[in-house]
């Protein structure tokens, strides 16, 4: 078995003459929290949806769980589950409901889908909250009733794109603490999309990706350090008694411009 769960090589997705995904090649270990950091337009939701088999390859090949995600798509879909950008909960049904019907959609026993149901509410602590309607959440109880959804079936990679858009801070920082407790308890691989900077801190490893291309891959702490600091250019009446000042209560090493 491979150590990768995801394997990308030159995947290529166009619309008409737009190449939304531009030749990318990366993997995925098993069990790490990976991330795509980018604008948006950049290709990020493109290349999720390609992944799970909601849109086709132009080009390039890609497996997932070791199926090859063009060949075998009802085993890679059997692999992953799935937190959409939008919310796509049934608001007139109840948190239980959502995932009732969600579990006969993924051929659940009822023993199974019971037992599993009251395990992922517990998980996301809206097991109290499982006989009210949907639509009397608030924006993160979705979001996490939205997780729940995507772990029922045991998948090996959730999927969570742009997870929490539009949530208020300190409820974005709620739904990162189930994240990386549902990673360590549920075992399992999270891939998952952001322009959040703060939130790509979270990942073990992360590609920042940008008009289609990836332009850097690695841990979050190798690529603030490829990044350099802020350039700040001021003119003075004496360049040379400012950058002594500079030095001397700063510590700030400045540069001429002779220009």
């Amino acid at each position: 078995m491979s150590e990768h769960i995801i394997e990308v090589r030159n995947l290529v997705r166009r619309f008409g003459k737009l190449a939304a995904v531009d030749d990318i090649t990366f993997s995925v270990n098993r069990g790490e929290i990976f991330g795509f950091l980018g604008p948006n337009g950049a290709g990020k939701t493109t290349t999720i949806n390609m992944l799970c088999t909601l849109l086709r390859l132009t080009e390039g090949e890609a497996y997932l769980n070791n199926f090859n995600v063009a060949k075998e798509p009802n085993s890679v879909r059997q692999s992953i589950g799935l937190v959409f950008q939008d919310p796509s909960l049934d608001e007139r049904l109840t948190a239980k409901e959502n995932l009732e019907f969600h579990a006969r959609i993924y051929d659940l026993s009822r023993e199974e889908a019971r037992g599993r149901i009251a395990e992922v509410l517990q998980m996301v602590e809206l097991y109290d909250r499982r006989n009210d309607l949907v639509r009397t959440f608030s924006g993160g109880m979705k979001r996490r009733l939205e997780i729940a959804r995507g772990l029922l079936h045991h998948p090996k990679v959730l999927f969570l794109d742009e997870p929490t858009l539009g949530l208020d801070p300190q409820t974005r920082s709620h739904i990162w603490e189930y994240v990386r407790s549902l990673r360590t308890r549920e075992k399992i691989t999270m891939f998952l999309t952001t322009h959040y900077m703060d939130e790509a801190e979270n990942c073990d490893r992360m590609a920042i990706i940008d008009h289609g291309k990836i332009i850097a891959l690695d841990t979050p702490e190798n690529l603030k350090k490829q990044v350099g600091g802020d350039v700040i250019s001021i003119k003075t009446v004496d360049d040379k008694q400012a950058l002594s000042e500079l030095g001397k209560k700063f510590g700030i090493e400045g540069k001429k411009d002779d220009k």
